[in-house]
């Protein structure tokens, strides 16, 4: 049996038209890319220090990661504490309306927590939270 092709009134053979299937699938990827909800992370890991009146916050669009050993990350990357202050100002220009989380592993000393408050006040970002883990207390 041969194999039956469909032609159109000139003649020639047409294959299925995949413009409608296209779009929609180009539909469905901005559709997907606008409702996704993309997750920050500090590039590290860290211990967060328990605190009964810790609250739920859904803000803090830039973090900052203390490690134990004095590391300071920010953006997957680790930083010198003279290059915070510059790296806030830059996403402050880019994001004024951003807010800072510093994620202080329990274990980091407490001295660089200040300094690193003091660059990002510094960096012109007024608003810092300090990531904690809530006991429920």
């Amino acid at each position: 049996m041969k194999n039956k092709r469909y032609a159109s009134a000139d003649g020639e053979d047409h294959g299925i038209d995949l413009a409608p299937m296209l779009d929609f699938v180009l539909n469905l990827l901005i559709f997907f890319i606008i409702t996704t909800s993309f997750i920050k992370e500090a590039g590290v890991t860290v211990v967060r220090p328990e605190a009964s009146t810790a609250e739920n916050r859904e803000d803090g669009n830039i973090l900052v990661a203390l490690r134990p050993n004095g590391e300071v990350w920010m953006e997957r990357h680790r930083v010198d504490m003279r290059e915070v202050r510059a790296a806030i100002e830059r996403l402050h220009i880019e994001r004024p309306d951003d807010t800072v989380v510093i994620l202080a592993d329990k274990s980091s000393p407490a001295g660089l927590l200040a300094k690193v408050m003091d660059e990002v006040r510094q960096g012109g970002i007024t608003e810092i939270s300090i990531a904690a883990e809530n006991t429920g207390g």
